[in-house]
């Protein structure tokens, strides 16, 4: 089934159902009235909202009503813990070259991970507000998970059962700060914004065998201004799975239901795939060229990534977010 959650007066949004083609949806506040609630008590209301969602697709369903992507909010407005990790070494590889940082020791033995702002994320067709083109603003395309509760010592086999859902990811980062930041030792703070998530998140079981329970394989496709940057196969050249980053965030504490980890920006080893963000492009001008000539992303820019299935059908509904002044 597919989730999401209509703009409202409240922070957390309004819980609906979507049809398959992201044409029809329901709200659903007699199961959930929020999308985190449901994930609170995942295990009753799953089953409900399974047989909401098959009336639906059958035309079933009274109170349904189109649906318009621009009033959607987040499918998670705000969420009680985000996590991302960078999984896909090709790209940690050049963005730490790119500022000049080493790669970490263990980073083939254990997985880089931040927490990340999580009060509040931007809706999927809503602007990315930033104070200033000179702090280098980068989009990065990426698959994130939602997990219910999570034991504190979780093993990477038990890991993939508390998967419940799935969504696009558009992790921004503004790289000139990064360079600053990164090297005081305490991570990520100004220089990660908020994120953008999908219109839509989804249960494993709608992406058929494209999801083996550790890493879906689907490319994601990026694009900037109707230019496409990238389609990188999201299983491919993925060094930690999503089990494992579960086990490796659970190691020393729980993790709440409604807790969402990304898995970094999409990068494969094979060139024709592109990119998943500017970094690695600025990367190999330099490596080619001396210098990077693509510039980061400017006011009025119109940055979307989307994923769709065989029939090229959206499968998560496409987020496009403009960058804006603040």
């Amino acid at each position: 089934m597919k989730l999401a959650s209509l703009k409202s007066s409240g922070r957390d949004g309004t819980l609906v159902v979507v049809d398959r083609d992201l044409a029809r949806a329901v709200a659903v506040d007699n199961i959930a009235t929020t999308l985190q609630q449901a994930m609170e008590n995942w295990a009753s209301a799953a089953p409900r909202l399974q047989e909401v969602s098959e009336r639906l697709q059958q035309g079933a369903c009274q109170g349904a009503f189109n649906l318009d992507p621009t009033r959607l909010a987040s499918p998670f407005p705000r969420a009680y813990q985000f996590l991302d990790g960078s999984v896909y070494l090709h790209h940690m590889e050049k963005a730490r070259k790119a500022r000049g940082a080493a790669m970490p020791p263990d980073y083939k033995t254990s997985p880089l991970m931040y927490q990340g702002l999580s009060d509040h994320f931007i809706g999927p067709r809503d602007p990315m507000q930033i104070p200033s083109e000179e702090l280098g603003l980068d989009y990065e395309a990426e698959v994130a998970v939602v997990v219910d509760d999570v034991p504190m010592g979780v093993s990477v086999e038990d890991a993939s059962s508390h998967i419940r859902l799935i969504m696009l990811l558009n992790d921004f980062t503004l790289r000139t700060l990064t360079r600053t930041e990164l090297p005081k030792g305490f991570g990520f703070m100004q220089a990660k914004p908020t994120s953008s998530f999908s219109p839509v998140a989804v249960t494993p079981d709608e992406l058929g065998t494209a999801w083996d329970g550790s890493r879906l394989n689907l490319p994601i496709l990026s694009a900037i201004n109707g230019q496409r940057m990238g389609n990188a196969d999201t299983g491919k050249d993925m060094f930690f799975t999503y089990p494992q980053l579960i086990a490796h965030a659970a190691r020393t504490r729980k993790l709440g239901a409604g807790t969402i980890l990304g898995a970094g920006a999409v990068s494969n080893l094979d060139p024709k795939t592109g990119y998943a963000c500017l970094a690695e492009k600025r990367a190999d001008e330099e490596l080619r060229d001396g210098q990077a000539t693509t510039p980061w992303l400017r006011y009025g820019d119109v940055v979307s990534i989307d994923m769709v299935d065989a029939a090229g059908q959206s499968i998560f509904g496409a987020i496009q977010n403009a960058v804006v002044a603040a």
